[in-house]
C-alpha cells in the first residue's frame, strides 16, 4: 500500500487480533500504514462512510454486479469525490459471498483461466499500482543518464581494441577482415557508451595488453 501512496487500512475482525506483533517485520518499514490502521468488528462498520465499494475477487459468486478491471476502477475512484473502499479477503479463502454482495461492483483482473490464484499481496499491489498511476509519484530508481561519449572517444576505444586483436592474430582469414571489423564496430556502438564507460573499458584493454606483474 505504502509503495503506491495508500495509507488508509481498515481491518475487519482480524483473526489474530490487533496490534499483531508479526505485522511490523512483515511490513518492511511501512509503519505509517500500521500505525494508522483502524479495526472494526463488522464489514458494515468498516465501510459505513464509503459511497463506493469494490470487492476484489476472481471467482464467480452468483452475484450479478458490474465487473471492472483495476484500471477502470482507478478511473472511477479518481473521478468520484466521495470516499471509496476496496475490499480484500483473507489470504486463504478470499471474500465470502456475503461480503461481495455488499459491494457496488466487482473488481477483478484479466487472468489465465487455467490458473486464477493470486495471493493477497499480489492482489493489493495490482490494484494499488493502477490507482497510483494517476498520482505524481516519482520512480525511486529514476536517475539522469550520462550523455553518450563523443564519437572521438568511442573511435579511440575501437581503435585500441582493433590494434590488440590484430596483434593477437584475431583477424583471419584475410578476406573476412572488413566484415569482421564492421561487426565489431556495430557491437561496440549499440550500447551508446558514456565517457566513463569508455574509459573503464579502455582501462580493461590496457590491463590485458600489459598485465601487471604479480
Amino acid at each position: 500500500m505504502l509503495n503506491f501512496g495508500i495509507t488508509d487500512m481498515r481491518l475487519v475482525a482480524p483473526r489474530d487480533g490487533w496490534p499483531n506483533p508479526d505485522a511490523g517485520p512483515a511490513a518492511s518499514g511501512a509503519d505509517l500504514v500500521l500505525e494508522n490502521a483502524r479495526v472494526f468488528d463488522t464489514l458494515a462498520e468498516a465501510i459505513a462512510d464509503c459511497a463506493h465499494v469494490y470487492a476484489t475477487t476472481v471467482r464467480k459468486r452468483g452475484v450479478t454486479k458490474p465487473v471492472v478491471t483495476p484500471d477502470e476502477a482507478a478511473a472511477e475512484i479518481w473521478a468520484a469525490p466521495e470516499r471509496t473502499a476496496i475490499m480484500f479477503g483473507p489470504e486463504r479463502s478470499g471474500l465470502e459471498t456475503d461480503d461481495v454482495a455488499v459491494a457496488r461492483a466487482i473488481l477483478t483482473v484479466p487472468i489465465n483461466p487455467e490458473f486464477g490464484s493470486l495471493n493477497l499481496a499480489q492482489a493489493v499491489i495490482l490494484v494499488a499500482y493502477e490507482w497510483s498511476k494517476r498520482t505524481p509519484l516519482v520512480q525511486p530508481t529514476a536517475t539522469a543518464l550520462d550523455p553518450p561519449a563523443p564519437q572521438a572517444e568511442l573511435d579511440g576505444m575501437i581503435a585500441q581494441l582493433d590494434g590488440m586483436l590484430d596483434e593477437a592474430g584475431f583477424y583471419f582469414p584475410p578476406d573476412r577482415v572488413p566484415a569482421t571489423r564492421r561487426t565489431l564496430r556495430s557491437i561496440l556502438t549499440k550500447p551508446a557508451w558514456n565517457s566513463q564507460e569508455v574509459r573503464t573499458l579502455r582501462g580493461v584493454l590496457s590491463a590485458l595488453a600489459k598485465p601487471r606483474p604479480r
